[in-house]
């Protein structure tokens, strides 16, 4: 089973974390859904985000019943070019190094290396890959072979919207 996940931070200090279990990457169908409301979340650090929105996402993973293969997240797993642990790195470091990470952005982060961008649908804006606990050419052709002929795969834009439904 793999899991999609992403936050959404409401003006009280308040965050909804949103997952969406699927098994095949090609495919737009969802396994299971899940909602969980974080009551109060750590302030935003420069340089710091992982601190804010690592445990909203433990605290979902936690209810996962399934053995997952892969996690993506929206964000990066490793920033710039010596790959300094972004989000991801700390995720992947609190889930034993066992659960492989990818991470996928929308916007480049100071010194993104190029090799981290893909293409998708008929976009000429790239998405930024990078990855732990798998290698990135097989992290980027997972996140380029997912559903939708747009620029941002299904699942991501569905895990966006129902983290952002309960706002």
């Amino acid at each position: 089973m793999n899991l999609v996940l992403d936050v959404y931070y409401h003006p009280d200090d308040s965050a909804t974390v949103a997952g969406i279990l699927f098994e095949d990457w090609e495919s737009d169908q969802i396994t299971k859904s899940l909602l969980k409301s974080i009551p109060q979340v750590a302030e935003y650090e420069p340089g710091q985000f992982y601190k804010r929105e690592l445990p909203c996402l433990l605290a979902l993973i936690d209810e996962v019943e399934q053995k997952l293969k892969t996690i993506v997240i929206d964000g990066f797993v490793t920033l710039g070019a010596d790959q300094r642990p972004g989000l991801g790195a700390h995720l992947f470091q609190e889930l034993s190094s066992e659960t492989p990470v990818i991470g996928v952005a929308k916007s480049r982060f100071n010194e993104t290396p190029t090799k981290t961008e893909i293409l998708r649908g008929s976009s000429q804006n790239p998405l930024f890959v990078t990855a732990m606990g798998i290698p990135l050419t097989e992290a980027q052709h997972k996140i380029q072979s997912m559903h939708g002929e747009f620029r941002i795969p299904t699942l991501l834009k569905q895990v966006d919207q129902l983290c952002r439904s309960e706002a």
